[in-house]
């Protein structure tokens, strides 16, 4: 039997015993491997976000967060993972609210040997199927376990860009950067977040009859293939999209609880999910930031623009999100303005990480074709900033895995 074809198995317990007992039962069985033991919830959760296993075996009372909401989030984040939930009582009340978190299966402990390696196997072998037909609908990512691809389904980066003052150019940005971004290797999903008058799909000259509005009733039960029948494929760079609406009114069917949860579901399909947004702080859009890896925030040399980007901050450290998740950028930077970068980034006490020189030759001509203008004028200043900007994105959601690696703290959220 090949490694791919074992099931991936993952303990989740606090009491030592038990741990022990269970990574003992299943040494024995030739197509299941232990690849992970975690003593809490959320060690769980993290260990799980780790190795993408096929089974999650978890007990559901322990100390700092229960195994129901471990489940809940997990099957969010991965789900591909399978769940079964042990515990000390056969209460039906348990059972039900395990399986509303999304678990596959509720065991009684100490549980049978072999009810427990029958259970395992069949959460094994759903794994096993979601995982091959998510490599099948979407080739470029590997689902497989054990690859060491950096687009296991937990890897998927959530990047909104975002001004508090409209005009600035956040679509045009937002478009390029994910053209940029894609390839091969990391596919991207565009997603129109400004579900209003968003025009993400019209900035790439393209069209479709499907939105964020057919997704967003089913954000509870959503699967690759659903996925597929409602974004547009960029023709010419590959970049998948998610519309707005088609229509202002539809905007307020989507709920921000529902558009979070869609581009999270994103991010397991995708290496990176490249949110446009409006300016206003709507629901749909605060979620976005609050799921999010990075927030790109976006101004221009104007004290209106400068002064909104100040009020956002304040309301990040309000808030409490880390500040270090944030992009300073600015854009259509004119070097004759006597408001530099630096005296911007001092005066917010935020970094200024990104300079996007105006040109309003390519940019503009480029705006109107429907065509990004990283694709045509490569080696103009503008596109080799867009370049830039996207391996600042990169480089910082790669420092914060590694400090959040180190300080084992989860990877998405408020701090």
């Amino acid at each position: 039997m090949s490694e791919s074809d074992k099931i991936r198995v993952i303990i989740v317990d606090d009491i030592a015993e038990a741990r022990e007992n269970f990574r003992k039962i299943l040494q024995f069985e030739a197509d299941i491997e232990v690849v992970g033991i975690a003593r809490t919830g959320r060690e769980g959760i993290d260990l799980a976000r780790d190795v993408t296993p096929d089974v999650v075996l978890m007990d559901i009372n322990m100390p700092d967060m229960d195994g129901i909401t471990a489940t809940e989030i997990i099957r969010k984040e991965i789900p591909f993972s399978q769940v079964v939930i042990l515990s000390v009582q056969g209460d039906p009340n348990y059972m039900r609210r395990a399986m509303l978190a999304g678990a596959r299966d509720f065991l009684t402990k100490p549980p049978m040997v072999d009810e427990l390696i029958a259970a395992i196997r069949r959460a094994g072998s759903m794994a096993h199927d979601e995982r091959s037909q998510a490599s099948a609908r979407f080739p470029t990512q590997s689902a497989g376990p054990g690859l060491g691809s950096e687009l296991a389904s937990s890897m998927g980066k959530i990047v909104v860009v975002y001004s508090p003052k409209g005009g600035v150019g956040c679509t045009t940005v937002a478009t390029n950067l994910a053209v940029t971004l894609h390839n091969d290797e990391t596919p991207v999903v565009l997603v129109d977040g400004n579900l209003q008058f968003g025009d993400v799909a019209v900035m790439l000259n393209e069209r479709g009859k499907n939105s964020v509005v057919d997704l967003a009733p089913r954000a509870d039960e959503l699967d690759p293939e659903v996925i597929e029948d409602v974004l547009i494929t960029h023709a010419a760079s590959g970049v998948k999209i998610l519309a707005a609406p088609s229509r202002p009114e539809y905007a307020d069917s989507v709920t921000g609880e529902q558009f979070a949860k869609v581009i999270q579901y994103l991010r397991r399909l995708f290496a990176y999910v490249v949110v446009d947004t409006s300016s206003t702080l709507t629901d749909v859009v605060v979620s976005a930031a609050d799921v999010s890896n990075v927030i790109i925030l976006m101004a221009t040399q104007d004290i209106p623009s400068i002064n909104n980007s100040r009020l956002f901050l304040d309301l990040v450290d309000v808030l409490k999100l880390d500040r270090d998740r944030i992009l300073f950028a600015i854009n259509r930077y004119d070097k004759r303005i006597a408001i530099t970068p630096d005296s911007v980034g001092e005066n917010l006490r935020q970094e200024v990480v990104s300079i996007l020189p105006l040109d309003e030759r390519v940019v503009v001509p480029s705006v109107n074709r429907g065509v990004p203008f990283v694709t045509t004028h490569k080696s103009r200043a503008i596109s080799r900033a867009i370049l830039g900007l996207a391996e600042a994105v990169r480089q910082r959601i790669a420092e914060m895995d590694a400090s959040r690696e180190s300080e084992n703290v989860p990877s998405v959220g408020r701090s």
